[in-house]
């Protein structure tokens, strides 16, 4: 993976001449200019409108440089003025960037004219070039000497200034604890990394993916994309979607914040809707507007569960509503974008296919490792049933963008997710793998020995910079990975509350930083309560995230969260708990469980402790102790083709008529089981026992 580059450029939306914008293009690469340069990028707000800059180069040398691409009969030097005055006035409203009464940052504008055209007038007030003068030109910019003032004004451009923590901590008073260190990671300065700036900016003419770990900024990206496309086209209608509910006031708060960087004003809803991808009977969501497109009534939860199972409820309504749609146009939307789109089925992309006009703007980010019901992300052919070829052209915006840093999670937890989650050290033999062993390395990872090919062995490492540097400054992996084995639910309970209030009043956090992630969906009131019983004893405030409080949000100031899974994805906390580990130890749908593992020690931004109960919770913790004892190193054999068939065949989710088959063997083996004990059958007798000591034998070999 290419991790640096002398220039960054980002696609953003112009009207200008593609010719002209990559002669400039060329004319700084070869200059050899460091920096980013920004085509179509950013939107300024001014009193009375706002001003898309035409191009931006963001660099210490020549500094900080605007683009006027002139147009035919236009005063440049007009133009310039008001350019300056917009670009001061948006600039200055960071306290960052002022130096005493002043902008701290020099601004630096030239217009572009067509060879030859170059007006007699120019100077050093108001610059202009031809792209074959341009580098003369830049030679007397002022430059950006401060990397730290440098660093800030990259952080103010590209927007990431408004989601900078509001929490104050003033309750932190030893220099290294927890909230300390937290308040520590809360200050650095955010800049948006190439690949970041590239999905949020750059959208083509047509569908795009952008695929990246848990914690790499996904839904922070297509915030900032909403915001952005709303602002260039505010007469489009565009939606943002989602699978789990709690992401409804995330992105609510995101789009506001970034869409008034942009114009000075609020986003209208009506245009940039945000919406749940079910909806409900008080909200719409994609499903139920398609099915009003077409005066079809929408299908209830109660009633697609009665029909289709608990998990695959809102997969059957989208099969029935996909058919009903195919080879219509609805032509609802001018931007669909799509988050976790890893929960969603094929056949919801198939609606979203027919509510988005032409030239199908579908934007849809995921996180493969982080799909709870399903084998895998689909390829773009078979999630919109035609045919779909994502292409990264050289000097237009890329079509398939990967985000291999991870901002959220330790290099420590990460690699404990994707070793559990993959189970590359479980004794039964590899869970999952990558249809592509490639993708290690664009999610990432490097090797220290070995081939990244089939059938080969290989050690992987987290590359260094696939993460910032401050939690190696600021965290240990003893203390960011942490599990724990006990022998009862009890036990495990007493344990997690007491840390808790260890972690409130020792390590000086507060309620909210705290998040407990329930395993087990179909138990997760019961298995509340019984935590809860525990917390009340030490006067610490909890809810069950969407059962105890608001269903649209996650977080409760001065409360711990206790979150099922389903409810946890797309939510993060500084420390995490992961109760009833043990449930994703083994079971007939391994890539499902694992994949729980998976998302719940992902939610964690510094600290994670993963918990679990007896037989079970002592397998798991075998993998745990490989993973720790390695250094945090994953080492395993790449699957072959022929292998991989067989793990997924293994570890797939079952059907109803499947699961119901499992029971009734289950049952049977259980009779069989307890007869033998009795003494009333014999193995000998039963040469159906030793085919089936012969099957999972030879099963296990295939592994």
């Amino acid at each position: 993976m290419n991790w640096q580059v002398d220039l960054e450029v980002v696609y953003g939306s112009s009207q200008h001449n593609p010719a002209v914008l990559k002669g400039l293009t060329q004319a700084l690469r070869r200059a050899g200019i460091r920096g980013t340069f920004y085509i179509g990028y950013p939107v300024m707000a001014s009193s009375d409108s706002s001003l898309t800059v035409d191009a931006l180069l963001v660099s210490q040398t020549p500094g900080f440089v605007a683009f006027h691409l002139v147009e035919q009969g236009q005063n440049y030097r007009e133009y310039q003025d008001r350019l300056y005055y917009v670009l001061e006035a948006n600039l200055s409203r960071h306290e960052s960037l002022r130096s005493g009464r002043k902008l701290g940052v020099p601004i630096n504008i030239v217009s572009i004219f067509p060879e030859g055209d170059v007006p007699a007038d120019a100077d050093e007030q108001y610059r202009a070039a031809s792209i074959n003068s341009l580098v003369n030109v830049l030679q007397n910019a002022d430059g950006i000497a401060d990397e730290t003032l440098y660093r800030k004004l990259s952080a103010a451009i590209q927007r990431v200034t408004t989601i900078k923590p509001t929490k104050k901590r003033a309750n932190v008073a030893k220099p290294d604890s927890k909230g300390a260190i937290l308040r520590k990671i809360e200050k650095k300065i955010a800049n948006l990394d190439r690949w970041q700036k590239a999905a949020a900016i750059e959208t083509p003419e047509g569908p795009q993916r952008i695929r990246g770990l848990a914690g790499s900024g996904k839904t922070v990206v297509l915030a900032l994309k909403a915001a952005y496309l709303h602002t260039q086209h505010p007469d489009w209608k565009i939606a943002v979607t989602f699978h789990t509910r709690s992401l409804y006031q995330q992105f609510k708060d995101l789009i506001e914040r970034f869409t008034l960087e942009h114009m000075g004003d609020k986003p209208d809803w009506q245009q940039l809707q945000i919406v749940h991808s079910w909806g409900s009977s008080g909200q719409d969501g994609i499903y139920s507007i398609a099915c009003n497109a077409i005066n079809l009534l929408p299908t209830n939860y109660l009633t697609a569960k009665s029909r289709y199972g608990s998990l695959r409820a809102f997969t059957g309504v989208c099969n029935e509503l996909a058919a009903a749609v195919k080879g219509k146009q609805l032509d609802l939307y001018d931007a669909v974008l799509i988050d976790e789109a890893q929960d969603l089925p094929p056949s919801f992309f198939r609606i979203v296919d027919a509510m988005t006009k032409q030239p199908k703007r579908i934007i849809w980010a995921y996180d493969e490792l982080q799909n709870l019901s399903e084998t895998g992300m689909a390829s773009p052919p078979d999630l919109f049933d035609r045919e779909i070829t994502l292409t990264n052209p050289p000097d237009a915006a890329h079509q398939d963008i990967i985000l291999p840093v991870c901002y959220r999670n330790t290099p420590w937890a990460l690699t404990l997710a994707h070793a559990l989650g993959f189970g590359l050290f479980r004794e039964a033999g590899i869970v999952q793998h990558f249809d592509e062993p490639r993708m290690w390395a664009e999610i990432g990872y490097m090797a220290e020995s070995g081939l990244l090919d089939a059938g080969q062995q290989v050690t992987l490492v987290r590359a260094p910079r696939s993460y910032p540097q401050f939690f190696s400054d600021l965290l240990s992996p003893a203390d960011a990975v942490v599990s724990q084995a006990f022998a009862s639910r009890e036990e495990q309970y007493a344990w997690i509350a007491n840390d808790i209030k260890n972690n409130i009043e020792q390590d000086e956090l507060d309620p909210d930083d705290i998040v407990v992630v329930l395993t087990e969906p179909i138990t997760q009131k019961s298995e509340y309560y019984e935590l809860r019983r525990h917390l009340d004893s030490y006067g610490i405030q909890s809810n069950l995230a969407g059962i105890t409080n608001d269903r649209d949000a996650f977080l409760q100031p001065g409360a711990v969260t206790v979150s099922g899974i389903y409810r946890a994805k797309g939510n993060e906390a500084p420390m995490v708990y992961i109760a009833n580990a043990d449930h994703c130890a083994v079971g007939h749908e391994m890539i499902r469980l694992r994949n729980i593992l998976f998302t719940g020690i992902t939610r964690s931004r510094a600290w994670v402790r993963v918990c679990g109960v007896g037989d079970r919770m002592a397998m798991l913790q075998r993998e745990i102790d490989q993973v720790v004892g390695n250094n945090f190193k994953l080492i395993f054999t790449v699957p072959t083709p022929a292998q991989l068939e067989q793990i997924r065949r293994i570890n797939r989710d079952r059907t109803t008529q499947e699961k119901g088959q499992i029971k009734k063997a289950e049952r049977n083996l259980e009779e069989v089981l307890e007869l033998l004990r009795q003494g009333v059958i014999s193995a000998e007798a039963m040469p159906q026992l030793q085919d089936l000591i012969k099957e999972m034998q030879k099963q296990k070999g295939e592994q």
